[in-house]
């Protein structure tokens, strides 16, 4: 079984569930939220905050494969680009902190690990890129056991992220609230190195080779590059 993970775009965002690109309790303000709804479109209103976010920060989005199928996804931006952050009682997001918007796995897919890996995968992206932190806003509420990994009970995603899920990726409680705890996953504790650097080790010694031919001069040997 093969797991690998890309960033969203313009070109695979149709992977993500119809539902989801139907979403964009994150991405604007609640009242217009409501004139995309009436107007249909909301769908535009995604895949234009997508683009913008590209062009003017960068990626802001991870979708996970299994074996060439879309597993789950992951959204996250600088919070002056999410609206819906400020109406949080914990808001606002630290200055030096990405938020963390959503991480939702498909229903086929709850169980393996897809949540953390997706997770592990921002954190990557965002460490690479220099963000100190990433943090979100979790939900507290009792909740059906379906909606402990990101799901309604009828299989669609929350758009506000357990924070008992956050919890168990490393996330820490920075902003306490009885509903809406804000929490914080500090990069330099949470991130290992050592995937990156075995595979750079591994593509570096793949990539030479030293060449068993007799020297036809005194000069060493070259190390060629393949």
């Amino acid at each position: 079984m093969s797991r690998s993970c890309v960033g969203v775009t313009l070109d695979n965002i149709e992977e993500l569930p119809k539902q989801c690109r139907r979403c964009v309790y994150w991405e604007i303000p609640p009242h217009l939220s409501d004139q995309a709804e009436e107007f249909g479109t909301v769908e535009l209103e995604k895949e234009a905050w997508v683009s913008g976010v590209l062009l003017e920060w960068g990626s802001c989005g991870r979708i996970a494969h299994v074996d060439g199928v879309p597993a789950g996804f992951a959204f996250f931006a600088p919070p002056n680009v999410v609206p819906r952050a400020a109406a949080f009682p914990t808001a606002p997001v630290s200055a030096d902190a990405v938020l963390l918007c959503g991480v939702h796995v498909m229903p086929d897919f709850a169980g393996e690990g897809i949540g953390r890996l997706l997770v592990q995968d921002v954190v990557r992206d965002l460490t690479r890129r220099g963000v100190k932190a990433v943090e979100a806003f979790g939900d507290d509420a009792e909740r059906p056991r379906a909606e402990a990994h990101g799901r309604t009970d009828r299989g669609t995603p929350t758009c506000v992220l357990p924070a008992a899920f956050l919890r168990n990726v490393g996330f820490k409680t920075v902003a306490p609230h009885a509903r809406w705890p804000r929490l914080r996953y500090e990069m330099q504790t949470g991130f290992n190195w050592k995937e990156d650097v075995e595979a750079a080790i591994a593509q570096l010694l793949g990539s030479v080779t030293i060449s068993t031919a007799p020297a036809a001069s005194p000069q060493p040997a070259r190390v060629c590059s393949a």
